[in-house]
């Protein structure tokens, strides 16, 4: 069994940080969302597996580089698409890669809790009954996303085995349900022929949900899986701070030995120090973790704070927040809070200092704090 990512998306969304970053390799506690979707892919078991990438390429393939990061026996083919043209798009153009063996879809943004691994061997078991699974999750406003209409109700997010999709709406106005559909997806040779069939939106792309429609519409058998853990599509800042705030909680404390902690400082709870980390009459309160080579001094780093490398924070404090690589914060008369700070921002305080601050910052930006 092979998997597919799709790592072409610009992320718009994102923007400005992703103006000069590819949007899967913005990190969630000092590592790329990407590298969390090849974690677990690779520890369900496949290790053949296909990067769809488009104008970040070079970023993306810098990055992964050859995949044995991620494991010895782990190839990474990479497969370009000139244009974002759809989901259904990037499956087209990665049919000489998957040739005609069941795969894994995954959007390189999606970061889920739950693992895979049993899904996999279900779907890749001789004589497995279905040609596509859908992911789902119940959430509050399905209308925001694509959402899933069941052949029965599915109580406390369990299904029994006979339930099916019968339908797919995106984005409706008056949702036909509260499942909302997950970017993973399992297929069989047979979304081939959908993908042939179907027509593009009116957006101009090929639709992943019109290429499933026509799986349920031909009496193909598309089964739900209910994520009962946590799912998080990393488009927005609030997204990515909630995705960090998962990961750190899941972490455990770990000082390297070659970090510096002078007598006046407190490291306290679940904290990340690693290689060469200087720590002058500091507190870091965790869970948190602190890059190499990062200088604190007279700071305070607050709980859910994930802080990139060679980045310098004098008389300043931070809470729940990303700092990208090679930032300085230095004497902000205040807390930073709820922030994602691009890569190599300045920020410094003027003449006024506000009580409270919030920043959504492109790379190498420089702020003066009024």
């Amino acid at each position: 069994m092979k998997a597919l990512i799709l790592s072409g998306g610009k992320g718009t969304r994102l923007q400005p940080i992703t103006s000069t970053q590819a949007k899967q390799l913005v990190p969630i506690a000092n590592k790329p969302v990407l590298f969390y979707v090849l974690e677990t892919i690779v520890a369900s078991g496949i290790t053949d597996i296909g990067i769809v990438v488009g104008e970040t390429h070079e970023a993306i393939r810098a990055a992964v580089k050859d995949g044995k990061d991620f494991g010895e026996d782990v190839s990474i083919t990479y497969i370009q698409q000139e244009q974002p043209l759809g989901l259904a798009h990037a499956v087209k153009i990665a049919q000489p890669f998957l040739q005609n063996e069941r795969f894994l879809m995954f959007l390189g943004d999606n970061f889920i809790e739950e693992s895979i691994n049993e899904l996999v061997e279900q779907f890749a078991a001789p004589g497995c009954p279905f040609q596509a699974q859908v992911l789902l999750k119940q959430v509050a406003h399905p209308e925001q996303s694509g959402v899933a209409q069941l052949s029965s109700s599915c109580e406390d997010g369990l299904c029994e085995e006979d339930v099916r999709i019968v339908r797919l709406v995106e984005k409706p106005r008056e949702p036909v349900s509260n499942f909302a559909v997950v970017g993973i997806y399992f297929f069989d040779e047979h979304i081939f022929e959908a993908i042939k069939a179907i027509k593009p939106s009116a957006r101009g792309e090929l639709e992943i949900t019109d290429a499933i429609q026509y799986l349920i519409e031909h009496n193909y058998i598309v089964r739900p899986h209910i994520l009962r853990g946590r799912w998080i599509d990393t488009g927005m800042m609030q997204d990515m701070l909630d995705a960090n705030y998962v990961v750190l909680n899941h972490m455990q404390r770990c000082i390297s030995p070659h970090a510096s902690i002078d007598q006046t400082s407190l490291v306290d709870g679940e904290v990340i120090l690693e290689d060469d980390v200087r720590l002058v009459n500091s507190v870091v309160r965790g869970p948190a973790i602190i890059g190499r080579n990062v200088i604190l001094s007279n700071a305070y780093i607050g709980p859910f704070t994930a802080i990139a490398q060679d980045s310098v924070v004098v008389n300043s404090e931070i809470e729940h927040s990303i700092i990208l690589e090679g930032c300085r914060i230095q004497d902000i008369d205040g807390r930073i809070e709820d922030s994602l700070i691009g890569r190599h921002t300045e920020i410094s305080p003027s003449l006024v200092k506000p009580r409270a601050y919030k920043f959504l910052l492109g790379d190498y930006s420089r702020v003066g704090v009024l």
